[in-house]
């Protein structure tokens, strides 16, 4: 194990070399941009193998993360004295097979090439067996858009095959997506994978398989396969996940039309068909016979919690939550040459800005500590289906109708690494009244905030503030900018673009010798001016009429009221 001396040392030595002194590196807020880049470094060590749910990794990770919270000072985020919160979880190895009957021939796709599923029903072996393979199109039940891909049909027991993303609705007026169905560009809940598999279950399919594409999805096939292609996790329930579809997959494109082919459809006629309210499913000339074998292990993972108590006694119990995942994909002996995927920028960069922000606001001289409580909260197994704060909304440790809201951190790409910018992004426009004070800091500190540039990708369902937003806490998220000071138009794209396609969920993902966290250290300077104004406002932040959290939101607080 790392020793704690050991890493202390280098965090130190990083952070002093070149400055004459600590407090001439300091800006006046005290984030530190050399002290973050350092705190990314110790993280993003191979001593810390990835930082896996349920490995050593997790251990050094966990302790590291303890240690730092407690040289600040904060109290311990748990009312049990400590800074943990156990997560019981269980850790899901999937061997799945496929075959698909059609007609007098038969498909067997390669696993991870081709295609990719997993159990996540806590037991060693699950089975569909001749179950009949029904097109869905996008899967969607939407009332408040007059929308039902289903229409009634009868899917229990079936092999149900879902399009990937929301269903592309024209306005005639104009020829583009309709905004005011399906969010236009901007991607919905319902088109994000987890909702397919959520419909599949509450229908009673047997196994459903989501055709993937690039373009839609927002990332490549083969980050699919190196996510679900190793260890798995879910949370320990106590049903055993029977609840959930049996077997949970997907296909890559040319599988799928191979498929589509082989029992007489064609795949761009489907789709077609998919993007209009008066779709049916179609029963294909195809049945599935899908097999997967599960390795389970039981883990106690944890969350890192700190306090910092508020100064005003009568609203220390009103707390605002700021967030960033602790956990990466850790090691894979599958691999030649490098096996651990270091996750440097995801999530190493974020848990660092999280610890400069607490630094700053513990450092408060006593006049200026803020009036309500911050919680620090470092979620596990992110990576694994935001489970460590789903975790924490079904079992918080501080009433959600008295949290004010969370700020989350996660950069979804290496922008932050590098210099300053301009600009910054909010990750799907969330209309709560933390975007309207968003966009003053931001003025105030000479920047602008953009509209996400991504929001056909559904990042905003992707991180863990979304767990949150679904209990109904008002929640922020941000993502660096493109207008980099200093560089040409396109260069921030570029980079963006580059660490997507190379390095995102690899083990390409490393501090890079060019890094010097300006932007992380300008960012994390945000969300504390941020954080500060809404623990020392007259008003809590909320939900804009119209958005699908408020309702939620205000039966929460009618309920906590005397």
């Amino acid at each position: 194990m790392m020793s704690t001396w050991k890493a202390k040392t280098e965090l130190l030595a990083l952070f002093l070399t070149g400055c004459a002194s600590l407090a001439a590196a300091l800006p006046p807020d005290g984030i530190a941009a050399a002290r973050l880049l350092a705190r990314t470094r110790v993280l993003a060590s191979d001593e810390f193998e990835g930082r896996a749910p349920g490995t050593a990794g997790e251990e050094r990770t966990v302790a590291y993360l303890v240690d730092e919270f407690k040289q600040m000072g904060l109290s311990p985020g748990n009312p049990n004295g400590t800074y943990l919160q156990e997560v019981p979880m269980v850790g899901i190895t999937s061997q799945p097979t496929a075959t698909f009957a059609l007609g007098g021939t038969t498909l067997t796709p390669t696993v991870t090439n081709d295609y990719i599923a997993v159990s996540r029903r806590l037991s060693p072996r699950v089975e569909v067996a001749d179950s009949p393979v029904v097109f869905v199109g996008y899967g969607v039940v939407a009332p408040e858009f007059g929308w039902d891909d289903f229409k009634g049909v009868d899917v229990r027991g079936k092999t149900v095959l879902i399009l990937i993303n929301d269903p592309p609705v024209t306005d005639p007026a104009t020829g583009q997506l309709d905004p005011k169905v399906f969010g236009g560009k901007a991607m919905t809940y319902y088109g994000r994978w987890t909702y397919k598999y959520e419909i599949a279950s509450a229908r009673g399919a047997a196994a459903c398989l989501i055709i993937h594409e690039t373009g839609p999805a927002g990332y490549p096939f083969a980050v699919v396969g190196g996510s679900w292609g190793r260890e798995n996790f879910d949370l320990d329930t106590p049903d055993q996940n029977t609840g959930r579809v049996a077997v949970e997959g997907w296909l890559t494109l040319d599988t799928a039309q191979r498929l589509l082919a082989g029992a007489g459809q064609n795949f761009a006629a489907l789709k077609a068909a998919a993007a209009r309210r008066d779709f049916r499913p179609v029963a294909l000339a195809a049945r599935a016979h899908l097999t997967v074998a599960n390795r389970l292990r039981r883990v106690a993972s944890k969350n890192v919690v700190a306090l910092l108590p508020g100064a005003d006694p009568q609203r220390r119990g009103e707390y605002l939550v700021y967030s960033a995942h602790w956990d990466g994909f850790g090691r894979n002996p599958s691999l030649a040459g490098d096996q651990v995927s270091n996750g440097a920028a995801d999530n190493a960069t974020a848990v660092g800005m999280l610890l400069e922000v607490a630094q700053a606001a513990s450092a408060l001289p006593t006049g200026q500590r803020w009036p309500r409580s911050v919680l620090f909260f470092c979620p596990t197994a992110e990576e694994k289906g935001l489970l460590g704060s789903r975790y924490y909304v079904e079992h918080p440790l501080y009433p959600l109708a008295q949290t004010l809201a969370n700020l989350n951190l996660e950069p979804l790409d290496a922008n932050s690494a590098y210099g300053p910018t301009r600009d910054l992004e909010v990750v799907g426009g969330n209309p709560s009244t933390i975007d309207d004070l968003g966009a003053a800091v931001a003025a105030d500190q000479g920047r602008v905030v953009r509209a996400d540039t991504d929001a056909e990708k559904g990042y905003y369902y992707r991180s863990d503030h979304f767990e949150f937003a679904k209990a109904g806490v008002p929640a922020y998220f941000t993502r660096s900018g493109l207008d980099f000071v200093g560089q040409p138009a396109g260069y921030g794209l570029k980079l963006r673009e580059t660490y997507l396609t190379r390095d995102y969920h690899k083990v390409t993902d490393e501090v890079r010798p060019e890094w010097t966290m300006e932007g992380a250290a300008q960012n994390a300077s945000f969300l504390l001016e941020v954080g500060r104004r809404i623990a020392t406002g007259s008003s809590w932040p909320e939900w804009k009429p119209g958005t699908e959290f408020k309702a939620r939101r205000d039966a929460m607080r009618a309920g906590a009221r005397p």
